[in-house]
């Protein structure tokens, strides 16, 4: 049998928070591409949600680790679960859009095989 070499999508949704983001994440923007990596980080000290998660741009495309936002509080626990137990899980933009005065970003959160 062949082994799979494509990540394990584990999830799928938007970035929360990125209106909180700003001006940093107006001028990474343009640079954004889909299909690029982000980085996954722990905030275990958050005040708000046990399980924060945040999202960064991934140092091998913006050396500048710009924060992004959240993967949402609904949906962000086993991700962190994951991470605390030390597994490499990443992301990857599926689209970007602006709404209005909202960056829409939508991700897969993934896992290597």
């Amino acid at each position: 049998m062949k082994q799979a070499t494509e990540p394990l999508v584990l999830l799928e949704c938007l970035v929360a928070g990125t209106s909180h983001r700003r001006p940093e994440i107006d001028e990474v923007e343009p640079s954004l591409q889909v299909g690029q990596a982000l980085l996954l980080t722990r905030e275990p000290d958050s005040h708000y949600d046990d399980w924060a998660v945040q999202v960064h741009t991934h140092p091998t495309t913006h050396p500048a680790n710009v924060w992004l936002g959240y993967l949402p509080e609904t949906q962000n626990e086993t991700v962190a679960r994951l991470l605390d137990a030390g597994f490499a899980i990443e992301a990857r933009l599926n689209h970007k859009a602006w709404e209005d005065d909202w960056l829409h970003l939508d991700i897969e959160v993934l896992m290597n095989r």
